[in-house]
């Protein structure tokens, strides 16, 4: 092809004359109809990939709060241990002491 039928070509498409031919007017409805399908696979596609990302952050947050839960409840293991509790106690000059009688209960 030369570059005149080319030029030709583009000009006859860009300009709209396309439009006049039959072969537009007997396949509008499939032509709009393959168009819809189109906007709709690629907004369904994009909202997928935003839910995708979503949950991945998501995911990361939920990983970073049980590392930090796990981390709490070794600090409060390690604070709450009965030999940390009696040394707090004699630092502190809480008057306090343990009992030396056994727990009872009492059953109804």
């Amino acid at each position: 092809m030369k570059a005149k039928d080319i030029k030709k070509k583009v000009m006859y498409i860009l300009g709209g004359t396309v439009l006049t031919e039959d072969f537009f007017w007997k396949n509008a409805r499939f032509i709009i109809t393959v168009f819809v399908i189109l906007v709709l696979y690629i907004s369904n596609r994009y909202s997928c990939i935003e839910k995708r990302s979503q949950i991945e952050s998501l995911q990361h947050e939920l990983k970073d709060a049980k590392f930090e839960s796990l981390t709490i409840a070794a600090q409060l293991m390690g604070v709450s241990r009965e030999s940390k509790v009696e040394s707090l106690i004699q630092q502190n000059g809480v008057d306090l002491q343990q009992t030396k009688e056994p727990i009872y209960k009492i059953k109804k």
